[in-house]
């Protein structure tokens, strides 16, 4: 007998996903749980019997198992393409997805990136084969067709077909709600957004071609699921679920600046006190193929967007040799061109006093930027705020031909970015995940295994040459950056970061309440992270490890500074280290 839709029980897991052009981890939710629970809700499961997971709540709090025990359809979400390091969430290991499997009363369905393959443990380096896990079933086409599929035919199977853009634009609206039930809603999350997907060209490690050539959703059909997301608490959004952002609403190639321009302008006029609008990639080739068709794209962009936002370039090797055999797209020399047209048009920094953005027009100068204003703007003199758009640059290692060359090559492209006075958001170095159907497959992981030394030698070369001195460039002492929420504790230092694209990783000195949001100030640098104390910060309320942090400052000042309050001004404290730009006196009768 097949199941009613309307009295199925549906629970959905979601173990996270990483893919080259989709994200899942939190503070993200991808887009997968969210169009899945509305595929299933348009064939007519009611909201109501629909619960959603995360794998670590199900980690924390045994007893939310009951609820994948007990229901008619177990919906598993999950699948790392590429290898990362996360600090909101740990996805989902095999092990963890067998067992819910296992546990799993009702039919199971597992979906998500996980159908391309399978390795041992999620990491760079590895190997993968596709495995089912024990599910009942693997979709393997997309998991919110195979979800609204089996619930319409009563849970007795589905074919592993694709959703047509009409099914995704119903299903992206109808599943908003699921947000509701994620555990970083709402103020500490940020949804993953859908324009397109598939990519024209077809580089070795990739999966994305595995999609087909890129496809875009309308701009109407995004916007619209921006405002559903809105209506249930979402102010954050990044468009990351497509291969190149500036190829948007066109032939998958070729620069559309219109089509940006209702798209970006649509979200904006939907979302009027949105908080975050972010984006991930951009292939650095339409940009040197399109230059003057992507600096207005560009320029749209930074119109419209937040501060502190990344256009991941995927040069992935800078070694000519490694390029040909891989089928690479970018040179080495033409992803230096796109780093600096990204600098010039985008890399500005907007001063504290301007409106959110400035919706402009054909042939402006981008957003509140004075047309006198060079970019990219840094050192004495330039606003305290992250720029608007900057590029980031992924580099990945254990592909075809890899020698020891390439390293050296990879090293020279980014001395060279950074000797000519341009700015990286940041650098992603990581080694190959070999996955079914690409190229990579035969090769496998054993360029990656015979070259690790080389590569943890080369990674930590680029930390302490590149990535330290990029980041002073970046966000020099007495930057701020609004809103970071506080995450973690670790070793006395409160750990925190921003919501948005790849944002910076903050340690503000002693053990804060976590959860909350700060403003917070740099103060010094890491090699990928910023030390940085609450702004303002009130000389006549701030802890001892707090003023020890400030430039110029120190333990032995510190103790002074407390010992002498109050004060009625920051003059009054008598140091030659100018400390303006990070503190204030407060109420003089609230001190120590």
């Amino acid at each position: 007998m097949t199941a009613d839709p309307a009295a199925i029980d549906v629970t959905i897991v979601d173990g996270y996903v990483d893919e080259p052009a989709h994200f899942g981890v939190p503070p993200y939710i991808s887009t997968y749980p969210r169009y899945a629970a509305g595929a299933m809700v348009d064939a007519g499961v009611p909201e109501e019997r629909i619960t959603y997971h995360t794998i670590d709540e199900l980690r924390d709090e045994r007893n939310r198992w009951a609820d994948v025990a007990n229901a008619d359809l177990m919906l598993y979400i999950g699948g790392m393409t590429v290898p990362g390091k996360y600090v909101g969430g740990t996805p989902a290991e095999p092990d963890e997805v067998r067992e819910l499997a296992w546990t799993a009363e009702g039919v199971s369905v597992m979906g998500g990136p996980a159908k391309f393959g399978v390795g041992e443990e999620n990491a760079g380096g590895i190997e993968t084969e596709r495995d089912d896990l024990d599910f009942d079933f693997l979709a393997m086409g997309d998991v919110e067709a195979a979800a609204h599929d089996i619930v319409e035919s009563g849970l007795e199977g589905f074919n592993g077909r694709y959703r047509d853009v009409e099914e995704v634009t119903r299903w992206a609206q109808k599943g908003a709600f699921v947000v509701e039930e994620h555990p970083n809603h709402p103020e500490y999350l940020i949804c993953e957004m859908e324009t397109g997907r598939g990519c024209p060209y077809r580089c070795s490690f990739c999966t994305e071609p595995l999609y087909g050539d890129a496809t875009f959703r309308p701009p109407e059909t995004v916007v619209g699921e921006v405002e559903a997301l809105a209506d249930h608490g979402v102010r954050n959004f990044r468009l990351g679920r497509q291969a190149d952002i500036l190829a948007y609403g066109g032939d998958g190639e070729k620069p559309d600046p219109d089509s940006l321009r209702e798209l970006y302008g649509g979200i904006r006029e939907a979302v009027p006190d949105l908080e975050t609008l972010h984006l991930d990639n951009v292939n650095p080739i339409t940009i040197v193929k399109w230059p003057e068709l992507s600096r207005e794209g560009l320029g749209v962009i930074a119109r419209h967007n937040t501060p502190g936002d990344t256009a991941a370039f995927g040069l992935e090797s800078a070694d000519p040799v490694v390029q040909e055999a891989n089928n690479l797209n970018v040179t080495a020399d033409e992803a230096f061109e796109a780093v600096k047209i990204v600098n010039e048009v985008a890399g500005w920094r907007p001063e504290d006093d301007q409106p959110p953005f400035d919706s402009g027009a054909p042939g402006e100068p981008p957003g509140d930027r004075d047309a006198d204003v060079e970019a990219p703007t840094f050192g004495d003199g330039a606003p305290r705020r992250l720029p608007k758009l900057l590029p980031g640059i992924n580099l990945l290692h254990g592909l075809k031909a890899e020698r020891e060359e390439t390293f050296e090559h990879n090293e020279q492209f980014l001395q060279r970015v950074y000797d000519e006075g341009l700015m990286l958001r940041r650098v992603n170095i990581r080694q190959v995940m070999a996955f079914p159907g690409t190229d990579m497959d035969e090769t496998g992981a054993q360029i990656a295994n015979d070259h690790k030394k080389l590569f943890k030698q080369y990674k930590s070369r680029v930390r302490e040459q590149i990535d330290n001195p990029m980041l002073q460039r970046l966000a020099p002492p007495g930057t701020v950056l609004p809103d970071v929420t506080l995450e973690y504790h670790q070793d006395g230092t409160t750990f925190g970061r921003q919501l948005g694209t790849y944002p910076l990783l903050v340690g503000v000195p002693g053990e804060r309440d976590l959860g909350q949001t700060i403003d917070v100030a740099i103060v010094d640098h890491g090699y990928r992270s910023v030390t940085g104390v609450p702004f303002p910060l009130d000389l006549n309320a701030a802890s001892m490890t707090e003023l020890a942090a400030l430039p110029g400052i120190g333990k032995q000042r510190a103790g002074d500074i407390v010992v002498n309050r109050p004060y009625d001004s920051v003059a009054d404290l008598g140091v030659d280290a100018d400390l303006s730009a990070f503190v204030t006196t407060g109420n003089p009768a609230g001190a120590d």
